[in-house]
């Protein structure tokens, strides 16, 4: 009791002082969840510049583990989310809407998907779009497949399909999903915990709550920190292409700074001023530069490489959704998928909160349908003209892609290089770098708001320095990685994000379970269906032998189908066919049957 007394104290005792701090400060949060998650991220950010060598081994060290004995896991579950995700769409909750019974959505299909493409795959598309399909047509994954070879573009465009298209927003629609339902139809605070209540009850506002929302946090920042580190060693090599900018960590954090600070105004500007218009500017943009892609390259090649790509995606899927490379085991599904997950999962609670709260007022099938279908098949056309177009450029001119991307491993430096072999080469360039940036910002921007939301516990209006703040954290986490670790930059950005997004994912198979139970106890559970009962047939013969030795012993039995009167089901659109005198369907007639008669064979059963 002593001891409890004294824990009791001293946590109420510091509950106080980060009360205080918090008011001094002129704050509107959860001073527990904004403070606990500062912390964290300042002393990995000191610890990071303190002992470089030593993060860089820990994290090396984990993610190896996690890749080598824990990959299937993250396979697994990205399987399961999309079965499950296809339950929800198709059964019987897929009409049940995000939000009131009586809400409308408030964008239009257009808005809709520009956010939702802007926030979530667009900055991964211009990084990925022309280097993994090339980097798989080099190195193919399956056994057999000969490298440069037909198969090899057939299986990279599958493969970069997957995962950068249909089974990244899986991982993305989960959560979406549960914030949708939890925040919006239960009216829970927009956090990850409120997905954990139908468990927790009020324990969502106690410590395993606190902590969830406090995991979801730090996870999303360092999410967003690792693609902003990214997109800045894009940019970099972009730069160093164009203009001739070295490529180094004080450039690469330059970069970094600036697209903070960009992020930071947007924040300030809010929502419809600075996310939806950036938005908007930003998908046509890209939409312009895959066009330009498309109409100078090998046009009809492209486009009947694109179409085809989506039948082979199609017929590899179920393959690639449970696909371990456990027989050759080259490390490959570690490198490649594993990080996808990882990655993905770890920014999953801000966008999910993002494309939830924009999504107000659609059904369950229109969500799971729309945010799978819509942005899958814009990457499906992306992944197809850059990657066809990378295919014919390495066969047909030369291009040497393959040396430059694979071989010296220079991934960020892909699409410039890619860029490189169209004309218009000198203002192109600046239009990409423009776009990559501008994805980039709006994925601070976007995610500073949806952290301010997820530690204030609450939509409302708060002191715009929240968000500003959650903005610079994505910015510091970015460029501390990115300078502290020189050439190794990719791989630690790689290796911290395997290791961060583990926990996430557990979350994610729990979030399945709370959001079933949840609509169970909401919607109600259907009644058991009825149906007829059926009396035991014997063969006639049987049937008069037991007559007359015992006619008790028939009371139970009959010789020809038949089933209880009385237990017809409630519609009755197909009679059986049985020696039972029909009845008029009780649909028909808008009443449920009194009865049917005795078999036409009674009279022969007492013979």
């Amino acid at each position: 009791m002593v001891l409890s007394s004294v824990v009791s104290h001293q946590v109420t005792t510091r509950f106080v002082v980060l009360t205080k701090i918090h008011d001094g400060l002129r704050l509107r949060t959860s001073p527990s969840i904004f403070f606990s998650s500062a912390i964290f991220i300042l002393v990995f950010t000191l610890l990071f510049v303190a002992f470089p060598q030593g993060m860089q081994g820990v994290f090396g060290a984990a993610a190896d583990f996690l890749i080598t004995y824990m990959g299937w896991f993250y396979v697994l579950g990205n399987a399961l989310f999309f079965i499950f995700l296809m339950y929800m769409a198709f059964g019987r909750f897929g009409r049940i809407k995000l939000g009131d019974d009586d809400s409308t959505p408030e964008h239009s299909g257009f808005a809709w998907f520009g956010m939702l493409f802007a926030a979530g795959v667009g900055a991964v598309l211009l990084f990925w779009g022309a280097a993994e399909p090339i980097s798989h047509f080099a190195k193919p994954p399956y056994d057999g497949v000969e490298p440069l070879s037909d198969q090899a573009a057939h299986d990279a465009l599958s493969i970069a399909n997957f995962h950068i298209g249909l089974f990244m927003w899986v991982i993305l629609v989960v959560p979406g999903l549960c914030f949708g339902y939890f925040t919006y139809k239960r009216k829970l605070p927009p956090r990850v915990s409120s997905m954990f209540q139908p468990w927790l009850g009020e324990g969502i506002h106690g410590p395993v709550g606190k902590f969830i929302d406090i995991l979801s946090i730090i996870s999303t920042i360092f999410g967003l920190g690792i693609s902003v580190g990214m997109g800045a060693l894009q940019i970099n090599s972009g730069v160093n292409i164009v203009y001739g900018v070295p490529v180094a960590g004080w450039v690469q954090a330059m970069i970094v700074a600036l697209i903070t600070a960009a992020g930071v105004t947007s924040v300030i500007a809010g929502m419809e001023k600075g996310v939806k218009r950036i938005s908007y500017a930003n998908i046509l943009m890209a939409i312009a530069v895959l066009l330009f892609v498309l109409m100078t390259g090998a046009t009809r090649t492209v486009l009947m490489g694109t179409i085809e790509s989506a039948g082979y995606f199609l017929q590899k899927l179920p393959v690639m959704m449970f696909f371990n490379d456990s027989l050759a085991d080259t490390g490959w599904i570690g490198s490649w998928t594993v990080f996808y997950w990882a990655w993905t999962v770890t920014w999953a609670p801000f966008t999910g909160l993002f494309i939830a709260k924009i999504s107000v007022g659609r059904t369950i099938r229109e969500f799971v349908i729309g945010v799978l279908a819509v942005p899958s098949l814009f990457v499906m056309v992306w992944v197809g003209i850059f990657g066809m177009s990378a295919f014919h450029i390495e066969r047909e001119e030369n291009g040497q892609l393959v040396q430059k991307v694979v071989h010296e491993n220079n991934i960020p430096a892909a699409l410039f290089e890619f860029l490189g072999h169209f004309p218009l080469f000198w203002l192109v360039a600046p239009v990409t770098l423009v776009v990559i940036t501008l994805f980039f910002v709006t994925s601070i921007d976007s995610a500073a708001l949806v952290l301010d939301s997820i530690a204030n516990g609450h939509e409302d209006p708060a002191p715009k320095k929240q968000a500003v703040f959650w903005a610079v954290c994505i910015g510091l986490i970015s460029a501390v990685i990115l300078v502290m670790t020189g050439d190794n930059g990719l791989k630690i950005l790689q290796s911290v994000i395997i290791v961060v997004g583990f926990p996430v994912f557990l979350l994610g198979y729990l979030q399945m379970w709370m959001l079933i139970r949840a609509l169970r106890e909401d919607a109600g559970e259907l009644p058991p269906m009825r149906t007829r009962r059926w009396k035991q047939v014997i063969p006639v013969e049987e049937y008069r032998r037991r007559a007359q030795e015992d006619h008790a012993s028939v009371q139970d039995v009959v010789m020809r189908p038949e089933y209880e009167v009385g237990t017809e089901p409630e519609f009755e659109s197909l009679v059986p066919n049985t020696g039972q005198i029909p009845v008029v369907s009780p649909s028909a007639k808008g009443e449920k049957p009194s009865g049917v008669s005795s078999q036409r064979a009674d009279s022969s059963q007492t013979e």
